[in-house]
């Protein structure tokens, strides 16, 4: 009797600890699964070309050991440094702009590329929507989960127009961008950021401001079921507004 209770408590333990492996390797899998669904599949991210459109350098950068100073600022005052330049310039921890263009993702949107660059002199990064212009950025065809564009507003929040270009017609949308030296709420349905909590300097490169100073990432909620082509933006304010991406999450 006593070695047959022993052979059963053996066969429990056995099954036991079977049961807690495969249930271990299911709640390692769940956790994949869901940790997933979180972070967006680099190869559905589209960084759409915008060379075509850059008009204006908002960034100071160092190239060869030597300050390349903005030409038009975030506003007209006022840009950024990268964290090379900023070093360069005597800063101590200065809070610049990342020496990697390409942002890394987070819950909030997808890898994004700006396009300024320390090894690429005195190349445009951004393009400037003064007053009340209008343009049109061509997007690869297809659905989109997302696409985000990526905007400063100075001299106070600007009152922007989209239009959504499908292959099959389009619809038009307006939205209040913050001014760049605002923060959003966390729960934003539109609007997180591509850099936060920066600060900014002139471009004799003396810093006027410590912090608080941000690039607004705003996704634009294309139609899920229907294929974008185009975007076309318009300046409703008479404000000072750059444009310095455009990045899509292909469905």
């Amino acid at each position: 009797m006593a070695t047959q209770n022993k052979q059963q408590l053996l066969l429990y333990t056995m099954q036991l600890k079977s049961t807690k492996k495969y249930l271990f390797i299911g709640l390692v899998l769940s956790s994949l699964i869901i940790c997933a669904g979180y972070k967006y599949q680099t190869n559905k991210v589209i960084q759409v070309d915008i060379s075509y459109l850059l008009n204006i350098r908002p960034v100071t950068t160092l190239t060869n050991g030597k300050l390349l100073p903005w030409t038009k600022g975030v506003d007209r005052e006022n840009g950024y440094l990268t964290t090379a330049a900023a070093l360069a310039n005597g800063e101590t921890n200065p809070k610049a702009i990342a020496d990697d263009p390409l942002i890394p993702a987070n819950a909030y949107h997808p890898a994004i590329l700006l396009h300024y660059n320390n090894n690429e002199g005195s190349k445009n990064q951004a393009m400037l929507l003064a007053d009340t212009n209008t343009f049109t950025i061509k997007v690869p065809k297809n659905k989109y989960a997302g696409f985000y564009i990526c905007l400063t507003s100075a001299y106070g929040k600007s009152n922007l127009q989209y239009e959504l270009i499908y292959d099959d017609g389009s619809e038009t949308k307006t939205i209040i961008v913050p001014d760049w030296a605002n923060d959003v709420p966390d729960n934003d349905p539109y609007f997180s950021y591509v850099v936060h909590d920066l600060a900014k300097w002139t471009n004799r490169n003396f810093r006027t401001e410590a912090d608080h100073h941000n690039i607004h990432a705003l996704n634009v909620h294309p139609d899920t079921k229907r294929a974008l082509t185009a975007l076309r933006i318009k300046n409703l304010s008479k404000t000072y507004v750059l444009f310095w991406a455009a990045t899509g999450v292909k469905i």
